[in-house]
């Protein structure tokens, strides 16, 4: 099985989501499926059909995050250095608006943009690999042809 690269903070976050899905939220949908079964005709009780389809999102999420979780392979981006890689927290520019922004590259389970969590099989993420700081970059992204400066690499 492949391996899923992941910060500790990353892997962490999802174990959290883990634990919060097996304690809480499972055994509350458990309650709603018995409370709705209560009012009778199963046929007919929306709340009844909602709390088991609630229970299949549950079930589902907990053998996903079990999956990734059981994959992971946990890097320590602080004990890292030198040219863009995994686990970089990275500065860029943008070359046509002079917009500042600042992502981290993680793996895949773990990414958030809005977050500044930049998934590492992005196409900036591709594009920053191996590069270092004052060095540009051309990104084709859905949007078109994007140009970034590397201001500040750092391993966090």
């Amino acid at each position: 099985m492949e391996k899923i690269p992941m910060t500790r903070a990353g892997y962490a976050a999802l174990d959290e989501e883990l634990r919060t899905l097996k304690t809480v939220d499972r055994p509350a949908v458990i309650k709603a499926i018995a409370e709705a079964r209560e009012h009778g005709d199963l046929s007919e009780n929306a709340e009844y059909h909602a709390a088991r389809e609630r229970q299949s999102f549950i079930e589902g999420r907990i053998k996903e995050l079990e999956s990734i979780l059981s994959r992971a392979d946990v890097i320590d981006p602080a004990k890292l250095s030198g040219s863009i890689k995994f686990g970089a927290t990275v500065t860029l520019i943008d070359e046509d608006t002079e917009e500042e922004r600042t992502y981290q590259i993680v793996g895949e389970a773990e990414a958030d943009i809005e977050r500044g969590l930049l998934n590492i099989r992005s196409p900036l993420a591709r594009a920053l690999i191996g590069k270092d700081e004052g060095d540009s970059v051309e990104v084709r992204t859905p949007g078109g042809e994007k140009s970034y400066e590397i201001v500040k690499v750092e391993y966090l």
